[in-house]
């Protein structure tokens, strides 16, 4: 129990015991009150900064987690803007260099991911910036890879038509002359054997006994097969598709028929000397999206760098032609 106070009284010369009134009460019950409040709120302000309550402990961790996953993220993303930025210069200056195609335009493959104000739903957080550069990146990754993976079956397409394109075009020689002693006259300025004068000569011709096998010089479709005692007398022109054409004249007799189907190194025909000729030959052209083009340079298949050295220079030689 708590003690009584006493206060001295001079007119009484005696201790009076002190007593307090109804307002001293409440302004000590007032004090203490506040006092008190002060002291919870200190309390409470050294546990909120200092100690975490469970719920903000796991936050913590959920955030922990989050930070880790996105730098995770954030770097299997920089690792496969280099894998794709690799296939891409692959692609423009290896792949499509092999199949003679343009590479992508740098416009296309950079260019940005359509849409005004797309990641507007992103702003207004924390944390907008990062999300939204995160955001903009797996967009613009989502696109290289699209169109890489569209780049990649156009390959795939080029590379079927080159394997068409391989078969097809002329690589060997019409004849068999391995020894290249047929070879009888080359492409260029030749004297005609009838007319005695200086004209171009679109083709070669090779010397061979009459009923000699001809050859589809590459894969294609008899575009014609014509009988004449004039000019090129009996002919066969296959159409090699990818633009080329070659011709076979003075044949003696056909082994085809116009609208078959031939693949190289079939026999589609025999030596003769049939319409403007002089004596039994074949008389050979090739022609490129209708121009004629030199025969010499279409035996890849046949010869090797020295026949080909020599082929060159027996077809070069200036002289009479056979037609």
């Amino acid at each position: 129990m708590r003690k009584p106070k006493y206060k001295f009284n001079p007119d009484s010369l005696s201790f009076d015991k002190i007593r307090l009134g109804a307002k001293d009460l409440f302004l000590r019950a007032l004090a203490f009150f506040i006092g008190s409040l002060l002291i919870a709120v200190v309390y409470w302000f050294i546990f909120a900064l200092f100690i975490d309550s469970p719920k903000e402990k796991a936050l913590k961790r959920e955030i922990a987690q989050l930070t880790l996953q996105y730098e995770m993220i954030d770097r299997e993303m920089g690792n496969l803007e280099k894998v794709i930025e690799h296939l891409e210069e692959t692609d423009d200056n290896l792949y499509r260099t092999i199949f003679e195609a343009e590479p992508i335009p740098a416009t296309l493959r950079e260019g940005g991911v359509g849409g005004i104000n797309r990641y507007d739903q992103m702003e207004g957080f924390a944390n907008s910036r990062i999300v939204i550069e995160t955001a903009s990146r797996l967009d613009k990754l989502r696109k290289k890879v699209y169109i890489q993976s569209k780049s990649f079956d156009d390959l795939i397409n080029l590379a079927v038509e080159k394997e068409d394109m391989l078969r097809s075009i002329p690589a060997i020689m019409p004849i068999s002359t391995r020894d290249l002693t047929r070879v009888a006259s080359g492409f260029g300025l030749r004297i005609h054997p009838l007319y005695k004068i200086t004209k171009f000569h679109a083709g070669m011709d090779f010397t061979a006994p009459s009923g000699t096998e001809i050859y589809a010089t590459g894969d294609g479709t008899v575009a014609k097969v014509s009988s004449s005692k004039r000019g090129m007398g009996n002919h066969i022109i296959i159409d090699h598709g990818f633009g080329y054409t070659s011709i076979y004249a003075h044949l003696d007799s056909f082994n085809v028929r116009a609208g078959q189907k031939v693949h190289r190194g079939d026999v589609i025909g025999f030596v003769g000397n049939t319409g403007m000729s002089i004596a039994p030959h074949l008389h050979y052209e090739i022609k490129l999206n209708g121009t004629n083009v030199d025969p010499v340079n279409y035996y890849f298949n046949d010869l090797s760098p020295h026949e080909y050295e020599l082929m060159v220079e027996i077809a070069s030689k200036t002289g009479q032609s056979f037609d």
